[in-house]
């Protein structure tokens, strides 16, 4: 039987082979690049500084080179998104924002004629600088053009959610986009019923119980794993698709425990989920069907999904993850706002955040456990920035840092951040900012959630290699590229966090430089200031 939704995406028997090759904006001038029909090919010389300490104290910084091949394929593919939580405010809204860009709609609100735009996108919306003119002047052009990169209006969008609502009615129920926008989206959106999925009462609130009547029956874990797969399966097939990415926009659940023997290692968590071990959660379970069934998985909520032996598990088949915790306002507004005023000298000594918001995302944080999971995600996000300035913060010093999320069901989607940094300054002075910030909950993570998709899918078709390999190799299985658009982002093991934001935003501009053949950009603008 065809899944739910079969016959709003139309079957197509085009495969990935068949598929035009998008023409680029630019082309590199550089014997370091090569186009071919199916690839990006280029030669690329990362530069880094390797530092000694010597027993006195005393600092060598080396310079180093490595040159690296990268590998880009040029086609892109059909691609499916299926999302955990289809039927939330996320996934209702995204639906139907795509809708509206598919079939450039308009709607009108009180204050006129509104069209559809990716606003909040940074694979969509945002600029790099290519170089330069012969003027000196610079120039720049969409991100979305210094690769080929998947069109969001393009994507086959399916789900699971423990609601068995239809998408129209999700939509109604969020709240969240105008009336008009509503109405005209509304008969498609009807006709999309998200597949059943997986319920665990004890892992997230208890007030949520009144939604969950869309669930894959019984108790056996490694069954409801391998519906997981079948419906990836299924879905990727019907609608034609070249990759599906799945994406966690569910509920926060609780931090799973810990526990030696049971999640610690690959083969642990196997057994723990043969035999329905308690504290293998729902998210874990879809990351384990994702892995199995080499289909990318991002986590966008805080809790720990992906437990040591979850990781290991994706490192054994090369799968991708991600993750955690969509990073949409205060935290992006924290992470930018602190680098900037430790870069600056300026010492801050207590972050105090405090939201309210009516969403379901709010009413299940309402539950202590659930928001524990939020509390760590947000109170980790300074750590690598204070770190960075040992002539502000002694060793293993941090600000105070308190976080508070309030449940208000009466301003709905309509997040409230308030937030107060108390700084040490110049001689013993003392600055204080306070912001305050009001926006549209889903409508700042919705773009996150493109952005994620585009950029995971893209990493399965950019390889490496180095003079030591005999071959190309993909990344490492935990793509710490997607740092930008997520609250704790996931590192290799062993390897440090980092939570600045205009260094995510560096780190993923200069990826894609290399890729094309092109140095990473710099602001020394040295035509500018020599004779």
């Amino acid at each position: 039987m065809s899944p739910p939704n079969a016959e709003l995406y139309p079957t197509t028997t085009t495969t990935n082979n068949a598929q035009s090759v998008p023409a680029p904006l630019f082309k590199v001038n550089s014997s370091n690049v090569q186009y071919t029909d199916e690839h990006i090919l280029s030669k690329y010389t990362y530069y880094n500084t390797l530092v000694t300490k010597h027993p006195d104290g005393s600092l060598v910084a080396t310079p180093t080179e490595t040159v690296y091949e990268f590998k880009t394929e040029r086609t892109v593919p059909r691609v499916g998104m299926m999302m955990v939580g289809w039927g939330g405010n996320n996934g209702s809204t995204l639906t139907a924002s795509i809708l509206a860009h598919k079939n450039n709609l308009t709607w009108r609100t009180k204050s006129g004629i509104h069209k559809p735009n990716y606003y909040g996108s940074v694979t969509q919306s945002s600029t790099v600088r290519l170089g330069v003119d012969e003027q000196g002047a610079d120039v720049h052009i969409p991100l979305s053009d210094m690769l080929p990169l998947v069109n969001p209006t393009e994507m086959v969008l399916g789900g699971w959610d423990i609601s068995g609502k239809n998408l129209a009615e999700s939509m109604e129920r969020a709240k969240v986009l105008e009336y008009d926008l509503q109405r005209q989206v509304s008969e498609e959106m009807s006709k999309m019923v998200p597949l059943p999925s997986i319920y665990y009462p004890d892992f997230i609130a208890a007030n949520q119980e009144d939604r969950a009547d869309n669930l894959i029956p019984g108790t056996n874990k490694r069954a409801h794993v391998e519906q997981i797969r079948k419906d990836i399966r299924d879905f990727k097939s019907t609608h034609g698709l070249d990759k599906v990415i799945v994406i966690w926009t569910a509920n926060t659940e609780r931090f799973a425990e810990l526990i030696d023997g049971v999640n610690d290692t690959a083969d642990h968590f196997l057994a723990a989920v043969e035999a329905s071990h308690e504290e293998v959660a729902p998210s874990s379970i879809f990351a384990l069907a994702c892995i199995e069934e080499g289909t990318p998985f991002i986590n966008g909520s805080p809790q720990n999904t992906f437990v040591p032996g979850l990781i290991q598990l994706a490192e054994r088949h090369k799968a991708f993850i991600g993750g955690d915790d969509f990073k949409s306002g205060q935290t992006k507004m924290k992470s930018a706002l602190v680098d900037f005023l430790v870069n600056a000298g300026i010492k801050p000594v207590a972050i105090t955040s405090y939201n309210h918001l009516g969403n379901n995302d709010g009413k299940n944080l309402s539950s202590h456990r659930q928001f524990r999971s939020k509390e760590i995600s947000k109170s980790t996000v300074v750590d690598d920035m204070v770190a960075a300035n040992h002539l502000l913060y002694a060793k293993d010093e941090h600000p105070d840092h308190t976080v508070v999320i309030k449940y208000v069901p009466s301003v709905g989607d309509s997040k409230r951040a308030l937030d107060e940094y108390e700084c040490d300054i110049f001689m013993g002075g003392r600055q204080s900012i306070s912001m305050y910030n009001i926006c549209e909950d889903s409508l700042l993570a919705s773009p996150l959630i493109i952005d994620l998709v585009i950029m995971t899918e893209l990493m399965t078709r950019l390889q490496y290699k180095t003079a030591e390999m005999s071959k190309f190799s993909t990344f490492h299985s935990v793509l710490s590229i997607l740092s930008y658009m997520l609250k704790a982002p996931m590192v290799t093991p062993g390897t440090p966090v980092v939570n600045a934001l205009a260094r995510q935003r560096t780190a993923i501009e200069n990826i894609f430089r290399a890729a094309v053949g092109l140095s990473a950009n710099n602001e020394m603008g040295l035509e500018h200031k020599i004779w």
